[in-house]
């Protein structure tokens, strides 16, 4: 079958700076069909896999993608470079998590009850808004309860994730409502994989932390406080960082500086592989914001936490 494409002109509002479109859930992909939206820098096709994909492109000319299942951020490119990494065992099937870029841990991080870091890096998000500002898009992505959600965590909910693309800077806004009739705690993180040089790369503003080591066994972390200015990757790292400040540096090894800046992400977690993904590990490191501990929230109230990533 030949593929379909269709645009949709959507609307300008009066602020002659500011454009918004609102999608309300619209289905953008089909089987067998290819649809595209473009407007204002965003672009909405379909990708790897035909799974339906968004490109960002900001006036500046810095582009990023990511991917309705698991509302997964899988590129950042500032010039010609992505200082984002998806490993090469990545599957684009819409059947497992996308292993790579920035995927969800929600509404749990880690093992656990459920299966391995909750469900929201392998259900598909929709897109409710879309809007560009002074030349940075900016699209907004909703994950609610379905069936297959309930059957592992038995709550009514919504997911926000609003991402916003500039110069050189790549933000996120993670809004968990709780919109069931009784409490719901859930733990969450953002699982960032950043391309790197991993006998060059490092990490400041974590000394003075606690840590919780897994290395060298998993199921019973090792308690410590972090005394290095200066954290690298010398082998196997996977270790959590409690009470973290609210902006990391990142030095990748490949000649850039990224700092990490958060709001009410309390934790960060330090991951490499080594040996065990023998084919990538010296490709990559993971940096990731987390909130470790429960979040307990009442019906109708919300959790917010905003990540800003930039290069320079």
């Amino acid at each position: 079958m030949a593929a379909i494409s269709m645009t949709w002109s959507l609307p300008t509002l009066k602020h002659p700076r500011v454009n918004r479109y609102r999608g309300g859930g619209m289905a953008f992909a089909t089987a067998n069909k290819e649809t595209t939206t473009t407007t204002l820098g965003v672009k909405v096709t379909q990708g790897l896999g035909d799974l339906p994909k968004v490109v960002l492109t900001s006036s500046h000319g810095s582009e990023a993608e990511l991917y309705l299942y698991g509302g997964c951020v899988t590129s950042w490119k500032v010039g010609s470079k992505d200082l984002l990494f998806v490993r090469p065992d990545a599957v684009f099937n819409g059947q497992k998590p996308i292993s790579g870029g920035i995927p969800h841990c929600f509404p749990q991080f880690g093992p656990g009850l459920m299966q391995q870091h909750g469900f929201a890096r392998n259900s598909n998000w929709s897109i409710v808004d879309s809007e560009n500002v002074d030349g940075s898009p900016v699209i907004t992505l909703q994950l609610k309860e379905s069936p297959y959600t309930r059957a592992m965590w038995d709550y009514s909910f919504q997911a926000l994730y609003k991402i916003t693309l500039d110069n050189k800077t790549l933000s996120t806004e993670l809004k968990i409502t709780n919109t069931d009739n009784k409490p719901l705690s859930f733990t969450t993180a953002l699982h960032t994989y950043f391309s790197a040089s991993v006998s060059g790369a490092s990490v400041k503003g974590l000394k003075g932390c606690k840590t919780l080591n897994k290395d060298p066994d998993p199921k019973n972390p090792i308690e410590g406080k972090e005394e290095r200015d200066v954290v690298t990757y010398p082998g196997f790292v996977d270790c959590v960082y409690l009470g973290t400040p609210n902006k990391l540096h990142l030095d990748n090894g490949l000649g850039d500086v990224i700092s990490i800046k958060n709001t009410n992400w309390p934790d960060a977690v330090l991951w490499n592989p080594h040996l065990t993904m023998e084919a990538c590990y010296k490709d990559f490191v993971c940096v990731e914001n987390a909130q470790i501990g429960s979040v307990d929230l009442e019906p109708e109230k919300s959790w917010v936490a905003t990540q800003l990533l930039s290069v320079g």
